[in-house]
């Protein structure tokens, strides 16, 4: 599987074009500065493994894949009932702890990229896309970039789509004013669909 890690963005120039502006925040920027954390990651993979089509798939594969191989197997070789029982629930709780392990695993490695190449991020976002600085590196990244996004209580999580794993991971605790929470949810709402 490919990841792609856009965890963070950086500074946007937001000082182009005469677009007329149809209420007072559209057109603002909004900043958040913020470090990340692994528990960021972990919550923005669980998140995702709920609520998107994509990360239902992939969380569920290795369940659903030992409940088709221990049925198929138990068919074959005439198990009793109770052998089939016992080997279906023990494989699905092992797939399935496999499965959370994995996430886990997963979000400490994505926070391990994000934490060598970005440190402490400033993230500006406007309705063109966002810029991320970091301590050692940058990205700029367009909303199209990404196709949904979801909220969870302490992040905003956006998504690149059902074919590719990306995410970037954006902590609402980031925010330089309180209300810079609601402008970035504008933001996404008008720009990106929200799951």
């Amino acid at each position: 599987m490919d990841l792609i890690f856009l965890g963070g963005f950086l500074f946007m120039d937001t000082r182009g074009g005469d677009a007329p502006r149809q209420d007072t925040d559209r057109g603002r920027a909004v900043e958040f500065v913020y470090r990340p954390t692994a528990e960021d990651f972990e919550e923005a993979l669980r998140a995702r493994a709920r609520r998107s089509p994509a990360g239902r798939v992939q969380f569920l594969m290795a369940p659903l894949t030992a409940t088709v191989a221990v049925s198929v197997f138990s068919t074959l070789h005439d198990a009793s009932p109770p052998v089939w029982i016992a080997t279906l629930v023990l494989s699905v709780a092992a797939t399935s702890w496999g499965a959370v392990r994995g996430l886990r695993t997963t979000a400490r490695r994505m926070f391990g990229v994000m934490e060598s190449s970005y440190g402490q991020c400033r993230m500006v976002a406007d309705e063109r896309g966002a810029v991320i600085t970091g301590e050692r590196a940058s990205h700029t990244t367009e909303w199209t970039a990404h196709r949904e996004y979801l909220e969870t209580p302490g992040l905003f999580v956006l998504l690149s789509g059902d074919r590719a794993a990306g995410i970037a991971v954006l902590p609402m605790r980031g925010a330089q004013d309180p209300a810079d929470v609601d402008r970035l949810r504008a933001i996404l709402d008008r720009n990106l669909k929200r799951l």
